[in-house]
């Protein structure tokens, strides 16, 4: 049935617990498991540091310790448990990124963290409702 998960992953306690739950699939299924990290460009005031070259290359830098940081907690997280996990970052539009992850890789299921409501509900249902109009698979999304 489900030969191939991916996690949609992020720092947030949602994506862990997505994550745990594609772990416990995987278990069951014998699955292939992937997360896919979509790093978030670089915030807009950042172009004011332009005129400082070392202080874009410091930001940069810093963007990608952080993102490296969450794969070493991934890959760690799945040695804990027993199972592999291929880790993939990513550039782009959170959402065209995503999916195109998930049509190159032939995923079978797509498993997200949901976040509470908040202050970004529309933001965060724009997303979920953008994955599931857009996304070449099903999706398990985890409370």
């Amino acid at each position: 049935m489900f030969q191939k998960i991916v996690v949609a992953y992020n720092e947030s306690p949602q994506a862990e617990r997505a994550l745990a739950t594609a772990v416990d699939l995987v278990k069951c299924l014998q699955a292939e498991l992937q997360t896919v990290t979509v790093m978030e460009d670089l915030p807009a005031y950042t172009a004011y540091a332009a005129v400082d070259s070392s202080l874009t290359q410091s930001l940069k830098d810093d963007r990608l310790k952080f993102y490296r940081e969450l794969r070493a907690k991934i890959l760690s997280l799945a040695s804990r448990c027993g199972v592999e996990i291929r880790s993939n970052l990513i550039d782009g539009g959170e959402i065209h990124a995503i999916v195109e992850f998930l049509r190159e890789q032939k995923a079978d299921l797509l498993v997200i963290g949901l976040h509470p409501r908040d202050l970004y509900i529309s933001r965060l249902w724009s997303t979920v409702y953008g994955l599931a109009q857009d996304a070449p698979c099903p999706i398990l999304g985890v409370h």
